[in-house]
């Protein structure tokens, strides 16, 4: 069994910046792809980043330029910076790991890719 757990979320000033980290255990994760999601209050989750096991990442549009997937794998760990943040950033973020997944669906960030999921953590951005 793995698990996901996400850690890093927090309050913070528009403009400013956090890092969300995703630790992977029970498993060797670094032959596992990761991503990262997020779902605001009222809408459906959506793709942020992902990173295969390769260091090959994919971003969504409204972040790149602005957050940074990475990966270290002897920590079995992933981390999301994110500089730039907007109040439209806020929600909740969710790590995902992927061994099984169609490597299109997951660098695509099709979530039915992903087989191992987070709890989530919050990040808010004040205006």
């Amino acid at each position: 069994q793995v698990q996901v757990v996400e850690s890093g979320g927090g309050l913070v000033q528009a403009g400013g910046s956090l890092r969300l980290s995703c630790a992977a255990s029970g498993r060797t994760g670094s032959s596992a792809a990761m991503g990262w999601f997020r779902q605001a209050p009222g809408k459906e989750r959506e793709f942020v980043a992902t990173i295969n096991w390769s260091g090959a990442t994919n971003y969504a549009d409204s972040v790149k330029g602005r957050f940074t997937i990475s990966r270290e794998n002897a920590k079995n760990t992933v981390y999301l910076q994110m500089n730039s943040l907007k109040p439209e950033d806020t929600a909740v973020y969710y790590c995902a790991a992927s061994f099984y997944g169609p490597a299109y669906g997951v660098m695509h960030g099709d979530p039915r890719a992903y087989d191992y999921w987070g709890q989530g953590t919050q990040v808010t951005v004040s205006s």
